[in-house]
């Protein structure tokens, strides 16, 4: 799914109008009917609606809605908040129409005062400002939205939060913008839902498609993108009856140093779990033990060093080569990572320790070979590029040092962003808050690695390691909850990952 800014969607909206073609107000008629199905399936009848709507667009969609929900026996009010604004077409076609409703109770809000008294179990729909909104609001607006925000009412934001931009907030006053409970926004998501800081006012977002053209959304050019299963599930290699473990690769490990050997093993685990043929671990000498009784699968390539690892073994017999899960930052080890840039022509992931290695030497940075793979979390990511003071400005510095180095920076969060040396940033739509445990980023290297060794691209390996990665900790989440998931918890469903995107690809 293509993720556009704000014009670019005013833009697919006149197109379908013009295209389809549509009137104006049959489109709103559709958006209104998409808001109203959500409602139909998630609150009972005898919940009672209060609309505030805007002068424009989203205030129309508003007036809309607060017909539908009447013809469907929704108690409803409107209070419309005029802010000096004229009212668009549209919104003053579906202002006549309601007029024509006259249990639908319809104030004009001009100051505070006409702030309505608020019930516990009243549901606010925001239909003040939309994705159109360039400038922080204030003056009465603001007013409003931070009384709503203090009712801890349930807020269901129509399209978008009033007050939040679609792209940048750096500069909005936060503190003039709907905390909303649900935000049902139509067609795509908005940029801004998938920064950790907006999400004290999205809450929950939910796309509602309202059939805008599809060649308008295939033509208009856009670098962000939402992984989707059904895009991935046929691109994924079928096992043949002939297949043998020399078909799926063979990958090298360079993990583990003292008190963090179990890096190693879930990376292992991980990768075994994920496809690959065969899998040699390099590890600290008294690391083999731990290794070879948890994860008797993996071969194992000891290093001299009973501690950390502190040489490079050959390359030749593998197809890719993971670092970086419980490595450490040992000198010797600086070192040898040293070596493995200027040696390696296979693909490369790097994680962990190695990205901090990286970050102490930066040396390391300019030597790293082209399409390397680096799945920093963001502290990781601040210690490697510097530091930002929030999520938009962090992307493009992502998507800058992707461009700069020739890698892909897999930046590990909610909506983990892939950014690709092209410009191209992939948002992933898998995963949980109970993903957040120690040794999650490690089981992603594995199935990384896991992946380029059976011959994905670095590209698709990261897609599609990411994705499948996050829905298996959905399933593991299913099984035990957020709070009590561990990191074996994720490598124990990739199975059921791997089926379900087989089972619902098309």
């Amino acid at each position: 799914m293509k993720i556009f800014s704000g014009n670019q969607i005013r833009f697919i909206d006149n197109y379908t109008i013009e295209n389809e073609p549509v009137k104006s107000i049959d489109l709103m008629e559709r958006a209104a009917y998409k808001l109203l199905e959500w409602i139909l399936a998630n609150f009972e009848r005898p919940a009672h609606f209060l609309i505030f709507a805007g002068p424009g667009n989203n205030g129309g969609d508003g007036l809309a809605l607060a017909r539908l929900l009447n013809e469907n026996r929704y108690g409803v009010e409107v209070f419309f908040i005029s802010a000096g604004n004229e009212t668009s077409q549209d919104w003053n076609s579906n202002s006549e129409r309601i007029r024509m409703s006259p249990e639908i109770k319809f104030t004009v809000v001009t100051s505070q005062d006409n702030f309505p008294a608020i019930c516990y179990n009243d549901v606010i729909i925001d239909a003040i400002f939309g994705s159109g909104l360039t400038r922080p609001v204030e003056g009465l607006v603001a007013d409003i939205i931070r009384r709503i925000n203090t009712t801890g009412n349930t807020v269901i934001s129509v399209d978008i939060p009033s007050g939040l931009f679609t792209e940048d907030n750096s500069k909005n006053d936060h503190d003039n913008i709907i905390r909303a409970t649900h935000t049902l926004t139509f067609q795509f998501p908005k940029l801004c839902f998938l920064f950790a800081e907006n999400y004290c006012f999205t809450g929950e977002w939910h796309v509602l498609p309202i059939g805008l053209h599809p060649g308008a959304i295939r033509d208009v050019p856009s670098p962000y993108y939402l992984i989707e299963g059904s895009d991935y599930g046929s691109q994924f290699i079928r096992r043949k009856k002939h297949d043998h473990k020399g078909m799926f690769g063979h990958g090298l490990l360079v993990a583990g140093s003292a008190g963090k050997m179990g890096a190693a093993v879930l990376a292992s685990k991980a990768a075994l779990r994920t496809g690959i043929g065969l899998l040699t671990c390099r590890l600290p000498s008294d690391g083999r033990n731990i290794l070879h009784t948890s994860v008797p699968e993996t071969m194992i390539n000891s290093d001299e060093n009973s501690i950390h690892v502190s040489k490079l073994p050959s390359l030749e017999p593998f197809n890719s080569v993971g670092v970086g899960p419980g490595l450490g930052k040992h000198e010797d080890t600086f070192i040898m990572m040293d070596k493995l840039f200027a040696k390696c022509s296979l693909p490369l992931v790097i994680d962990a320790d190695a990205i901090n290695i990286i970050s102490e030497h930066r040396k390391l940075i300019e030597d790293m070979p082209a399409g390397t793979i680096l799945t920093p979390h963001p502290k990781e990511f601040e210690r490697l590029a510097g530091k930002t003071s929030d999520s938009y400005s962090r992307l493009y510095l992502q998507m800058a040092f992707a461009e700069k180095y020739k890698c892909i920076v897999v930046l590990k969060g909610a909506y983990t962003s892939i950014a690709l040396p092209d410009g191209r940033v992939y948002f992933n739509s898998t995963g949980n808050p109970g993903m957040a445990t120690a040794g999650s980023g490690d089981v992603l290297t594995g199935m990384i690695l896991s992946l380029l060794a059976q011959g994905y691209s670095p590209e698709d390996a990261s897609i599609k390691g990411v994705y499948l990665h996050g829905l298996a900790g959905d399933f593991a989440a299913k099984e035990k909850g957020y709070e009590s998931m561990i990191a074996s918890d994720i490598i124990d469903n990739i199975g059921n990952a791997f089926n379900f995107v087989r089972s619902n690809s098309y």
